[in-house]
């Protein structure tokens, strides 16, 4: 399958992204909690390693999550939202602190994040079915 070939990273995103929400169904609890966080910390992962891997396939280097993300707006992939940069700030959180209350703060803002992660993989699905149309 080509698309397997061309774009491996927004695969991994998309199995990401499914698994991040398929724990969010779940009734909470403690250890739902902490698994939902670990999936959005894989989510985050991949989501900027997708943008990465498509926009060097434009020509364009980013090397780190805020870059990727300032590139994915430059190429439009990513709206201007608020919630972005809330996001990057959240993963580093779960990254260098963990306490009762700040796990539960990022858990509430879970669900916003979903939709920014589902933006960014249709955007990122567009863009390579345009490249697909254009022989690129």
């Amino acid at each position: 399958m080509e698309k397997a070939k061309s774009a491996p990273r927004m695969e991994a995103f998309e199995r990401a992204l499914r698994r991040f929400v398929e724990g969010l169904a779940k009734p909470e609890d403690a250890i739902v909690r902490d698994a939902c966080i670990q999936r959005f910390e894989f989510t985050f992962e991949m989501a900027w390693r997708a943008l990465q891997e498509y926009a060097l396939g434009e020509g364009v280097e980013c090397t780190s999550p805020r870059d990727c993300f300032r590139v994915g707006f430059r190429m439009t992939l990513l709206k201007n939202d608020p919630g972005w940069l809330a996001m990057v700030e959240d993963r580093n959180r779960t990254s260098h602190t963990y306490d009762e209350e700040s796990a539960q703060d990022i858990f509430r803002s879970l669900p916003g994040y979903v939709g920014l992660f589902t933006q960014l993989l249709e955007r990122l699905q567009e863009g390579y079915r345009r490249r697909a149309a254009e022989g690129l």
